[in-house]
C-alpha cells in the first residue's frame, strides 16, 4: 500500500456505464416482489434474513449490494427456488468490478477499509461514510463544489451505501468511532433528513459490534484537534492511518506516524463519553426536537 501524500489531484472518472448500477436496481426490484408476492413486510423478511430492516428497504431501492449469502438467506426465506441464487454470479462480478468504482483519490482506502479486521474513526468535520444514511450523503454531494451531475451524484451514493455492507460480516470487524459534538448539532439536508442520521447513529452505536462515542464540547482541548482520521488495520498487514482534506488523500504507512495517530485515539476515546453516555446524548438531542 503507498502513502498518498504526494499524489497529484486527477479529474474525476465520469459515471461508468458498465451495469453494475442497474443490475443491483433490478435485483432489488426482484427481491420486493418476492417479497411481497409471499406477503412479508420489509421487517419481516429483515427478522427471517437476521439483518436490519434499513438494509432490506435500501437493497430494494438498489442502493446497497445484496452479498451472496444474503442471496441465499432470502431465497430460502422467499421460497424463491433459486431465482436468487442463480444471480450469484453476476453480484461477484459486480462486486470485483465495483472496487474500481471509487474516485481515483479514494481507491486505496476503499480497497484496505473493505480488507480490514479493525476500524477506528474521529470525525469532527463530517460524519463518517460508513456512518450517513442515503439522503444525508445525498445532501453532501448535492453541495459538493464544483457541482455535480445527477448521474455522478446517484453513483456516489449507491456507492457510500455499497460500503457500508461491511457492518453486516461475519465474523465482523471490530468497529469504534468518535464524532465531534458539533455533528451531532449541524442539520445537513434539514431537520427530518437529520432526524434520521441521528437515528441511524443511534442504531449502528447499538449494535454489540460497535463502540460509538462522542467527544463532548465540554472536554475542551484534546490531542486531535487538527482534524479527522482514520485506523485501519487490513488482515495480515499492518495497521494504517488515513486523513483526508479537500479530496487530498494521505495513507499513512510509515510505523511510527501511525504509532502517534493510534496513541492520539486511545487518548481521545479516554476523553469522550462512553459509549452508554453517548446513544443517551444523541437520543436527548432528537426528543428536543
Amino acid at each position: 500500500m503507498n502513502d498518498l501524500s504526494d499524489r497529484e489531484e486527477q479529474p474525476e472518472r465520469p459515471v461508468e456505464a458498465d451495469g453494475t448500477t442497474y443490475l443491483f436496481k433490478a435485483l432489488g426490484k426482484m427481491i420486493k416482489a418476492l417479497r411481497e408476492a409471499a406477503g412479508l413486510q420489509q421487517k419481516e423478511l429483515a427478522a427471517r434474513v437476521r439483518v436490519s430492516e434499513e438494509l432490506i428497504s435500501s437493497i430494494e431501492r438498489g442502493v446497497r449490494v445484496p452479498q451472496p449469502d444474503f442471496l441465499e438467506n432470502a431465497d430460502r426465506a422467499l421460497g424463491a427456488n433459486g431465482v436468487l441464487l442463480a444471480a450469484i454470479p453476476e453480484v461477484k462480478e459486480a462486486q470485483r468490478r465495483a472496487r474500481t468504482r471509487h474516485p481515483d483519490w479514494f481507491q486505496d482506502y476503499a480497497k484496505a477499509e473493505a480488507a480490514s479486521i479493525a476500524i477506528h474513526d474521529y470525525s469532527c468535520q463530517g460524519i463518517m461514510g460508513l456512518l450517513q444514511t442515503e439522503r444525508h450523503a445525498r445532501a453532501v454531494f448535492t453541495k459538493r463544489r464544483p457541482l455535480l451531475d445527477e448521474a455522478t451524484i446517484e453513483k456516489r451514493v449507491a456507492d457510500r451505501m455499497a460500503r457500508q455492507q461491511i457492518f453486516e460480516c461475519w465474523p465482523s470487524p471490530t468497529f469504534s468511532f468518535v464524532l465531534d459534538e458539533g455533528l451531532l448539532m449541524r442539520p445537513v439536508g434539514g431537520r427530518e433528513v437529520h432526524e434520521e442520521q441521528l437515528r441511524r447513529l443511534i442504531e449502528i452505536g447499538s449494535r454489540r459490534t460497535v463502540e460509538l462515542q462522542v467527544m463532548p464540547f465540554s472536554r475542551g482541548e484534546h490531542p486531535a484537534m487538527e482534524g479527522s482520521f482514520s485506523l485501519l488495520h487490513p488482515k495480515s498487514r499492518q495497521q494504517v492511518a488515513y486523513t483526508e482534506t479537500y479530496n487530498r488523500p494521505h495513507l499513512i504507512t510509515h510505523p511510527e506516524q501511525v504509532r502517534i495517530y493510534a496513541e492520539r485515539y486511545g487518548i481521545i476515546r479516554a476523553q469522550a463519553l462512553t459509549p452508554d453516555e453517548s446513544l443517551t446524548l444523541i437520543e436527548k438531542m432528537l426528543g428536543e426536537r
